[in-house]
C-alpha cells in the first residue's frame, strides 16, 4: 500500500472518530441523568482516545489529518447524534450498533489490507479501536436485549 493511499484511508477513520466522540457527547446530553447518558459519555472519551491515536499515526506518516474532520464530522456528528437521540433509546441504540458494526468492517479491512508494512505501533492502534468498537457494540446490543426482554418502550 502507498503511503499517501494509507494517509486518506486513515484520515476516514480520523473523520469518522472525530464523528463518534460528538455522536456520542450529544447522545449523552440528550440522555442526561440515565444510566446510558454516562456509558454514551465514557463512549465519547474512547472515541477521543481514537482521534488522539489517528492524529498521531498519521503525523508519524508525515500527512496531517483533514480539515473536513475537524470542521465537518463533529458537525455531522453531533447533528446524527441529536437525531437519534430524538427518536428515543431503543431506536438510537440501534443506529448506534450500525454505526460501529460500520466502523468494525473498515478497521479490519484495513488491518488486512496493511499487514505488517507499516510496522506494529499501526497494527496495534488499528487492533485497539477495533476492540473498544466491538466493546461499544456489543454494550448497546446488550442494553436493547434488556429493554427487548423486559418489554420496555421509549
Amino acid at each position: 500500500m502507498e503511503r499517501e493511499d494509507l494517509l486518506r484511508k486513515l484520515n476516514w477513520f480520523y473523520s469518522l472518530e472525530v464523528s463518534q466522540t460528538e455522536l456520542y457527547l450529544a447522545q449523552s446530553k440528550k440522555f442526561k441523568g440515565s444510566y446510558e447518558s454516562i456509558v454514551f459519555e465514557r463512549t465519547a472519551l474512547v472515541e477521543q482516545q481514537h482521534v488522539e491515536r489517528l492524529t498521531a499515526v498519521i503525523r508519524e506518516l508525515g500527512g496531517e489529518p483533514h480539515i473536513i474532520g475537524d470542521v465537518i464530522s463533529p458537525l455531522f456528528g453531533g447533528l446524527l447524534g441529536r437525531t437519534l437521540a430524538f427518536t428515543g433509546l431503543k431506536k438510537t441504540l440501534q443506529g448506534n450498533i450500525k454505526i460501529e458494526n460500520k466502523a468494525m468492517a473498515d478497521y479490519v479491512a484495513l488491518h488486512k489490507e496493511v499487514g505488517a508494512e507499516f510496522g506494529p505501533e499501526l497494527q496495534a492502534v488499528l487492533q485497539h479501536n477495533l476492540v473498544d468498537e466491538d466493546v461499544h457494540t456489543a454494550w448497546f446490543a446488550r442494553r436493547l436485549e434488556d429493554y427487548e426482554l423486559l418489554g420496555i418502550e421509549d
